[in-house]
């Protein structure tokens, strides 16, 4: 093919196909697709550690109260069973020994005075509002305990119902209860406590 004029040859050089620009546009929309996936997994990865830092927080605060009660109510038994709360010990205000906790379900996550977990100003009152938590950001969250007896050969194993040992494991959970996709658990720890008899 002859070119009558050197500007002519040039626009025909430089002009794009059709073919040229889908292929463009294609490869532009594939780019882009990959870019928000990555963002996407990104801000999900993010949301997962956030979520997994303040539930590892709340089951620390929640395990430290724990086990920075009595082993067992003053003049109780030590190898009572079942483990619980007694019958006048309606709230966690009133729990005396570390087995009052076993069973506790709440949500949302309340502190030892019933508050809900991020408007409490941990002395049984409520923080300044502009200090508390977005509305609702907690409501699906949950706290659990469970608190059983050990073998004293392993402590990993749990004794069947009825068996008590010298030591009892204090298991506290946070769990997010999504309404569609069910329960998914976020944090769980674990910590084993022993009793040890007062000499005489």
């Amino acid at each position: 093919m002859s070119c009558r004029s050197v500007t002519k040859c040039r626009r025909t050089a430089s002009a794009f196909t059709l073919v040229e620009a889908l292929l463009a546009i294609t490869i532009l929309a594939l780019a882009g697709s990959v870019l928000l996936l990555g963002t996407t997994t990104s801000l999900e990865t993010a949301k997962t550690g956030m979520y997994s830092t303040i539930a590892r927080g709340m089951a620390q605060q929640l395990m430290d109260e724990i086990v920075g009660s009595r082993y067992c109510e003053l003049g109780g038994d030590p190898y009572q069973y079942p483990l619980g709360p007694g019958s006048d010990e309606t709230s966690r205000q009133m729990y005396d020994d570390s087995d009052d906790y076993n069973g506790l379900r709440t949500k949302p996550p309340t502190d030892f005075y019933g508050i809900a977990l991020g408007k409490d100003d941990g002395l049984g009152g409520q923080r300044n509002t502009l200090f508390q938590v977005s509305t609702g950001f907690l409501d699906n969250w949950q706290q659990e305990v469970d608190v059983y007896y050990v073998s004293e050969a392993n402590l990993g194993t749990k004794l069947v119902a009825g068996q008590t040992s010298d030591y009892r494991v204090v298991e506290v959970r946070i769990a997010y209860i999504d309404p569609n996709l069910g329960r998914k658990e976020l944090v769980n720890i674990k910590r084993v406590v022993s009793y040890v008899p007062t000499m005489q």
